[in-house]
């Protein structure tokens, strides 16, 4: 069974773009390479945008022999809605560019997701819906009157709000919440650390995150703080799996993964996990087995957030990287593929490939498509191990030549 809600996925390049529409995403959301708060990924051109509305539109099916996990077609064919990040501050001689991308996105896109009064002003000029940024840090009923008026269609709350407080601006306008990825520890993102120390604004969409760093606490005296964790300013990753009912009663209308900066296998895993939580109440067991999925994409350990409870000191992680139980190496490319018979004609680049070994094949139109060895030959003959420099045919989901193939690793 379907629900009523929306689920929106980041969408930081093509691949992920491709990835979230086969997992199950209703909407996507993506930054240009302009005034977004994710400057960093790999971000969209305005050129483009007509390729992404294409995708995203509901006129597109697969080609024969594509199956559900490729291709620039989607698992069903509603139209997935496109929102454009223009979420950074705006300066007063950055202006005339930013209503030009305002005026040139507006075919493309369904709205913008802004923090700036000015993007915001600008919208209602060119009759765009806009989305209020949890850069704003709406967390009461005032504000979120006050962006109604001002014509926002929608609003993306502050982080900091429990579900009782929730649900009481949800009665004012629509609202959308953060349901899984990483989280500031600085209010609704709005911190000044990367600025303060590498001249890399945040608020730019700059951040280069060295909160994630372990750090050691000493006074002017030199006299050290002891403490249980080095890893002070880092939080865990927002997981709101294990109580996902709850939020379905919060009284949001969108639910949010964060990741613009995550590649495909982290958009394919949680979007697919979160996809199943939507249109179905999980059992105990579906949803130890969905977080033992979770576990495997990129993870700085979980948390609840402020949804239940104010985070203490177990809501910091542990680590400097990811906990992820799994990552993947490149192997090679896909030279040629036969779809007749699903077949891949595959150049080892580097290391080895075994049966039994589990692969990702990316590629900027395939999105990504999971598959296990099951046979390999070499001229013909049946093989158990590849190496570095040989071409090998394998059997493989539809793919396409100069895909990128890479096998799981375990951590």
């Amino acid at each position: 069974m379907k629900s009523n809600f929306e689920l929106l996925s980041p969408a930081g390049d093509f691949q992920c773009l491709v990835a979230a529409i086969n997992a199950g995403a209703d909407a996507v959301y993506f930054g240009l390479e302009d005034f977004n708060m994710r400057a960093r990924a790999k971000n969209f051109k305005i050129k483009d945008l007509k390729k992404i509305k294409q995708l995203t539109g509901n006129s597109i099916g697969r080609r024969k022999g594509e199956r559900s996990a490729g291709g620039w077609g989607k698992v069903s064919n509603k139209k997935i809605r496109r929102y454009l990040t223009l979420n950074t501050i705006i300066y007063d001689n950055e202006m005339k560019k930013v209503e030009e991308i305002v005026k040139k996105v507006k075919p493309y896109v369904d709205a913008i997701i802004c923090s700036d009064i000015a993007v915001m002003l600008l919208c209602k000029k060119h009759k765009i819906p806009f989305h209020i940024s949890t850069q704003c840090s709406v967390s009461n009923t005032k504000s979120a009157k006050f962006y109604k008026k001002l014509g926002a269609k929608r609003i993306v709350l502050a982080r900091e709000l429990n579900l009782k407080q929730i649900k009481k601006i949800s009665r004012i306008i629509p609202v959308e919440i953060f349901i899984h990825g990483a989280m500031c520890v600085s209010e609704s993102g709005r911190c000044f650390t990367s600025q303060f120390l590498f001249n890399e604004s945040a608020n730019r969409g700059k951040c280069i995150h060295p909160c994630r760093r372990a750090y050691i606490v000493k006074d002017e005296e030199g006299n050290k703080l002891k403490i249980e964790n080095n890893y002070i300013f880092s939080a865990k990753d927002l997981c709101t799996l294990p109580f996902f009912e709850k939020l379905k009663n919060s009284g949001a209308v969108a639910f949010k993964i964060e990741g613009r900066n995550r590649e495909p296998e982290y958009v394919d895993t949680v979007v697919r996990v979160y996809r199943r939580a939507l249109d179905k109440k999980l059992t105990k067991k579906e949803i130890q087995d969905s977080m033992k999925e979770l576990e495997k994409a990129y993870n700085k350990g979980f948390s609840s957030g402020f949804y239940l409870k104010s985070p203490t000191n177990d809501d910091f992680s542990k680590t400097e990287n990811s906990s992820a139980t799994q990552t993947k190496q490149f192997i090679g490319k896909i030279i040629h593929y036969y779809p007749k018979i699903n077949v891949g004609l595959l150049k080892l680049n580097t290391g080895k490939l075994q049966l039994g070994d589990e692969i990702i094949i990316l590629g900027k139109t395939t999105g990504i498509v999971r598959a296990k060895v099951k046979t390999m030959e070499i001229k013909h003959k049946q093989i158990k191990e590849a190496k570095k420099g040989q071409i090998i045919g394998i059997q493989l989901p539809f793919c396409r030549k100069g895909d990128d193939l890479y096998k799981v690793v375990k951590r």
